[in-house]
């Protein structure tokens, strides 16, 4: 009687420990789905986030980079100090070896026509440099004038000798209009002051030659 109860006892125990291994098993299964699912949500979202962090920056790259209607561009410029005058291949020049001495350019407005070498070191630093010929009326040219003393990193001088009534230069960059009111005028300050084509961005447009 003891034998079967024993017997009996060991078979509820064994009935009891594989029930047991059953449940731990289907409870292992349970997890393993779950963080299969969770993993894979989880990949999916970084995925498809880094692909479109890396779309939205791509977009965003690609519209700083477009080209403003018009404009012409100009790199491998060169970027050394000189003394002595520089023959320039474009006018206004756009970038080339330049004066030791920057033109000021916080927002200054020259009446008298201003050396290029000069005007050029400012371009480095990342100022945007505006010029008018004498087929640019005298509206335009205030209104230019109250634009560029409000505007940090500009400068504006008469250019008798440019092709367009008013040039808006940065450094290998170039804008020809016929009037202050065209909207790319804005579109090139926004755009170049202080812009990614600055070779030295930050360096100082004070402290410099002032006429």
């Amino acid at each position: 009687m003891a034998s079967a109860n024993s017997k009996n006892k060991a078979a509820a125990r064994r009935a009891r420990i594989e029930e047991q291994r059953r449940a731990e098993k289907s409870r292992e299964r349970r997890i393993r789905i779950i963080t299969i699912a969770a993993s894979t949500a989880i990949l999916a979202g970084l995925v498809g986030g880094g692909w479109y962090l890396i779309d939205s920056a791509n977009d965003k790259e690609q519209t700083k980079a477009a080209p403003i209607s018009g404009e012409k561009t100009w790199s491998k410029l060169s970027r050394t100090h000189v003394t002595t005058k520089v023959n320039y291949p474009m006018t206004p020049p756009v970038g080339g070896n330049h004066a030791p001495v920057w033109q000021n350019c916080n927002g200054d407005v020259y009446t008298s026509a201003v050396q290029d070498e000069n005007a050029v070191h400012s371009l480095e630093h990342g100022a945007v440099w505006v010029t008018y010929n004498d087929k640019a009326t005298g509206a335009d040219v205030k209104a230019l004038a109250a634009k560029v003393t409000k505007t940090p990193y500009t400068l504006m001088s008469p250019y008798k000798t440019q092709s367009s009534p008013i040039t808006l230069t940065a450094w290998g960059h170039q804008l020809n209009v016929t009037k202050e009111s065209d909207p790319r005028v804005a579109e090139f300050l926004d755009k170049y002051v202080q812009g990614k084509q600055t070779p030295e961005p930050g360096a100082a447009c004070t402290g410099g030659k002032s006429s």
